[in-house]
């Protein structure tokens, strides 16, 4: 049985052949139930919205049908975070998609504040369920606008795994991508850094003396998300993990 799936997920173009059908075969309660599902995914549907579930550092996280699914380089910038984050600190995961990047960071630092932020509701209701089990709390809204005004000057952390997708490059995406996740969780306009100036252009106001803003980005588009976070009055610093193929810049507010 499970050499036969194997065979079906390869032939459909999937890399990770063996190790899906696996996943496919233990998650499944009846036979029709698994041929249910690996239809699904030679249909491109994909795995982590086929399980309910991805794994991403070391967390089991919940992932409904169409929202996005944390990313393995996004562990790059979590560990970059956790590095700089202290027990106690307020940290505000925004863009949170499923809220994988937050839950991981009140796993490993004691005892954060955590707010959570998302425009999409169907994310919100997502991140709900990962984050409630923190403590933390998931707000519905554009960007810093649904936050209590009692976080200004307070957040001594803030994470933002903002899209950055240039609009003309979503067509160019894998269909998993471009097909079954949300598009606002995509498109960052033409070139890419719409979102990004949002975020640099308003976190100051949030963030403590000495506080940090996170963004995960392009190599390409390293040279001008400095410089947004430069003209927005933060100190930016530049840190890739080739082997994750990520990139994220790290602006501290003086």
């Amino acid at each position: 049985m499970s050499k036969i799936i194997e065979n079906k997920l390869r032939a459909a173009g999937c890399v990770f052949a063996e190790e899906e059908a696996q996943l496919l075969i233990s998650a499944a309660r009846t036979i029709a139930k698994l041929d249910d599902m690996v239809e699904q995914r030679i249909a491109g549907l994909p795995l982590e919205h086929i399980l309910g579930w991805a794994e991403f550092c070391g967390l089991r996280v919940a992932v409904d049908a169409g929202v996005f699914v944390p990313r393995k380089r996004s562990a790059f910038l979590v560990r970059q975070a956790i590095a700089l984050a202290r027990p106690g600190n307020v940290v505000v995961d925004l863009c949170c998609g499923s809220g994988a990047l937050g839950a991981v960071l009140a796993v490993h630092v004691d005892r954060i504040e955590l707010h959570a932020v998302d425009l999409d509701p169907v994310a919100v209701r997502c991140a709900q369920r990962n984050i409630a089990i923190t403590g933390g709390r998931v707000y519905e809204g554009d960007l810093f606008e649904p936050l209590p005004a009692t976080l200004l000057s307070c957040v001594d952390i803030l994470v933002a795994n903002v899209p950055y997708v240039p609009t003309e490059s979503i067509r160019l995406l894998p269909p998993e991508a471009r097909i079954y996740e949300a598009s606002v969780a995509l498109n960052g306009g033409e070139d890419g850094l719409d979102v990004m100036r949002r975020v640099a252009g308003e976190a100051a106001r949030w963030l403590v003396s000495g506080g940090h803003v996170l963004v995960e980005t392009s190599e390409r588009q390293v040279p001008k998300t400095v410089e947004i976070f430069k003209s927005n009055g933060f100190i930016p610093q530049v840190a890739t993990d080739p082997e994750l193929d990520a990139t994220i810049v790290i602006g501290t507010r003086p």
